[in-house]
């Protein structure tokens, strides 16, 4: 199996420089960075540590992912923040757990055994809402559904439908872009799939500003765990 680390960026040069010389680079077979445009030095950092660099077209998180999907090389892949909440050592036992036969393995901040020193009362209370929310509508056992720390194979990324424009129609009504992982807890949920959880903290940020619309995001994260109920069929095949 071979293992692509997905780092998405904007302006975390100095996240990217505490956090990633700690990324042994045995442990995945690619380091892909997408980058979002950022102008303190990110890009050429990333260059210069030989890793693959993808600048988007279109802002947001979300098309970060589309974009940087095709190029992912991995079997599977590892979502992964630079600014410090995502802890590097945790890498290698996320590829232990996937290795079990998961579809996907969590890093949960929130599972016994973990905290986050990140949050504050707004997210940690947005954090459990949401999970809970996914639980309860969708039949899911999360204790974490909406952390950026995860490892999945690469291919569900396309099975789920991650990639179509026409997944994401609740941002319109809120005009924002959002992230693709409370979509893809829900539909993995939906499909049956064998998702693991394994404890991960959530250190401080070290670097880079929070890019949180808390109110936009909130309410389009919360119809698109509505929608999802009735708009959305899971494939034969899952």
């Amino acid at each position: 199996m071979k293992t692509t680390l997905l780092v998405p960026t904007m302006n975390e040069m100095v996240g990217m420089r505490a956090i990633m010389p700690q990324v042994r680079r045995e442990w995945v077979d690619q380091i892909l960075v997408v980058d979002g445009g950022s102008t303190d030095g990110t890009q050429e950092y990333a260059r210069a540590q030989g890793y693959d660099l993808h600048v988007q077209t279109k802002p947001g998180i979300r098309h970060a992912y589309i974009e940087a999907f095709p190029l992912v090389r991995g079997d599977a892949v590892i979502t992964f923040s630079p600014d410090g909440n995502s802890p590097p050592e945790a890498i290698p036992r996320l590829l232990e757990a996937y290795g079990q036969g998961y579809d996907m393995v969590i890093g949960s901040r929130y599972k016994e055994g973990a905290r986050s020193d990140d949050d504050d009362a707004v997210t940690a209370f947005g954090n459990w809402l949401f999970t809970k929310s996914i639980n309860l509508f969708h039949g899911a056992r999360y204790t974490d559904a909406l952390v950026i720390y995860r490892i999945y194979r690469t291919k569900l990324f396309y099975d789920l439908d991650l990639d179509q424009e026409e997944s994401y129609f609740t941002e319109k009504w809120f005009g924002t872009v959002i992230g693709v992982e409370p979509l893809l807890s829900i539909r993995a949920a939906k499909c049956r799939l064998r998702v693991g959880e394994i404890p991960v903290d959530e250190p401080d940020r070290i670097g880079g500003a929070r890019k949180l619309q808390v109110l936009r995001w909130g309410a389009a994260y919360y119809a698109q765990i509505l929608a999802e109920t009735a708009c959305w069929k899971p494939p034969r095949a899952g």
